[in-house]
């Protein structure tokens, strides 16, 4: 027999591995998330609204960076509401929702995250007009949600709720300008040992964020524990003159219950900058 005979036949054998691990990275997506978080909607996977970056390896599974570019100018007929972030094989996958205005001028987001174990990430960016669009990309890694926080307990306690923007360059009128947010926040996942006392600490995350311009909302968030210690978010907003930038987190707490589902009162923190075009 010719080999040239076999080699179609090799070809489809080696394939069958990597097209049975494909489908099964994307079992807990279809059988669990999708179901519970888009039911019955019908999601577009494409690059044409957002595009999702991410290292194939992480160098530290609990600082993954992670960036959504938009490909939507936001204007006040036609803009993207807000994307939700998912890390598949997480123990808890939701990352965080992010809620864009048209004043945002770019919906653009930028931050760390953990990611316990080889997974999919997914982005899913709605529309003001309901349709939905999914984009997605693979990242290895291990032990993100459990690794121990870097910082001594105490100092990252006596920082706690502390805030400070970072303008990157000059501010422009009436265009998007780029931001960074850093928050003193050691966002304890519940899962983290303490090193001193051998103890699984309790979870202590920032769980929603608000960032306005002249009370004008520009970007709000609901985020769980994916989100790395000292949560550091990048986006954009569109100042028409000179005004206060002001950005408000609420936490978890934790102090009594040991259950991280009902950590449901926590303390808000508020800072602002006055900008100046």
């Amino acid at each position: 027999m010719h080999y040239s005979k076999l080699l179609p036949a090799i070809f489809i054998t080696a394939l069958l591995p990597i097209a049975a691990s494909a489908a099964d990275e994307e079992t807990r997506w279809n059988t669990v998330l999708k179901p519970e978080f888009f039911a019955q909607q019908t999601l577009e996977e494409s690059d044409k609204v957002i595009t999702l970056e991410a290292p194939v390896r992480a160098e530290d599974p609990s600082l993954v960076p992670l960036k959504i570019t938009s490909k939507i100018k936001q204007s006040q007929d036609h803009y993207i509401k807000n994307i939700r972030v998912f890390v598949d094989n997480n123990p808890y996958p939701f990352v965080g929702e992010f809620d864009f205005t048209p004043e945002s001028g770019k919906a653009d987001i930028a931050m760390r995250i953990r990611v316990n174990t080889n997974s999919p990430i997914r982005a899913i960016a709605q529309m003001n007009d309901g349709s939905l669009t999914m984009t997605k990309t693979f990242v290895k890694a291990s032990g993100g949600c459990s690794a121990p926080i870097g910082t001594n307990s105490d100092d990252a306690m006596s920082r706690l709720g502390k805030m400070k923007f970072k303008m990157e360059g000059d501010v422009k009128v009436g265009e998007p300008n780029l931001v960074q947010l850093m928050i003193s926040h050691p966002n304890v996942t519940g899962m983290q040992m303490d090193q001193v006392t051998r103890f699984v600490k309790k979870s202590h995350f920032v769980k929603q964020l608000k960032v306005s311009f002249n009370d004008k909302t520009i970007l709000t968030a609901k985020t769980d524990i994916a989100i790395s210690s000292d949560p550091n978010f990048r986006f954009y907003f569109v100042p028409e003159k000179a005004g206060v930038l002001t950005a408000e987190v609420t936490d978890t707490s934790c102090e009594t219950p040991t259950d991280r589902t009902v950590c449901t009162k926590g303390n808000t923190y508020t800072e602002s900058v006055n900008i100046q075009p």
